[in-house]
């Protein structure tokens, strides 16, 4: 009798154990959000290893000329050109800076787009160009995830926004035991290696700064705890499966 019921508890206990309790995965779930601090207002910030788009255009199409340089790839052996003429890009230094035609080295790292056409546009007009429209995008922008989800990948983005549950969506998203609540984003700023911590059960995700994820974010989703620990579990499986065995045998002689 007694051996019958240790048997039915154990396995009892290992049903409930591998049950997931439903607010364990539901994202959003938790906390009421607060509207007037929710944005889709999102700002890129040139950083240091960006590579940089710059188009001018005006209506005097020979003054723009200078400004807008082209680069081909030439052949070694026969120093001929063997590609299409592509428009140059410009490698944001590791003290922040670019060379432009013209003017030189200029400072873009620390500012957002609209302050680096502002700057350019001032350069530009009137001495140059009349009434100059200038186009930037980055052509590196690119985030990565990695840990409990389905396809850890660096992914790249072609408009430069996304969020951290479009990276997650783009990633598979998170396995039944990636930690939901525990979610880490390292991103630089000023040079220096930055981690957020996330918790994508709760609506204040919606107002985090790093819901709107920038160049070269790396989100990393942690095992929970029960995986963790299964998988110390998984390498002695063999020798818990012997003990039970052996312990089940003795229940079983010592209560006939």
């Amino acid at each position: 009798m007694l051996n019958r019921k240790v048997f039915s508890s154990l396995i009892v206990f290992f049903l409930l154990s591998s049950c997931v309790s439903k607010k364990e995965i539901i994202y959003l779930q938790n906390d009421e959000i607060n509207q007037e601090k929710v944005s889709n207002i999102y700002k890129t910030i040139f950083k240091s290893d960006d590579l940089l788009q710059i188009i001018i255009n005006s209506t005097d199409f020979e003054a723009v000329r200078p400004f807008n340089l082209s680069s081909v790839v030439l052949s070694v052996s026969t120093n001929t050109v063997v590609s299409q003429p592509i428009q140059q890009l410009y490698l944001v230094d590791s003290e922040g800076n670019i060379e432009f035609p013209v003017f030189g080295k200029i400072k873009v790292a620390g500012l957002t787009r609209i302050e680096l056409i502002d700057l350019l546009r001032e350069k530009l007009s009137p001495d140059y160009v009349k009434d100059p429209s200038i186009n930037i995008t980055i052509t590196n922008f690119k985030i990565t995830v990695i840990g409990d989800v389905a396809r850890p990948n660096t992914y790249t983005i072609p408009n430069e926004r996304v969020t951290i549950i479009e990276a997650i969506g783009m990633a598979g998203d998170l396995t039944i035991s990636g930690e939901r609540s525990n979610v880490k984003v390292i991103r630089e700023v000023n040079n220096k290696k930055v981690q957020y911590v996330v918790d994508l059960k709760s609506k204040k995700l919606l107002t985090s700064p790093v819901y709107y994820l920038q160049q070269n974010d790396v989100v990393y989703v942690e095992q929970n705890y029960a995986r963790a620990q299964d998988a110390a579990y998984t390498r002695n499986t063999g020798l818990f499966i012997s003990l039970a065995s052996v312990l089940l045998s003795l229940i079983t002689i010592i209560t006939r």
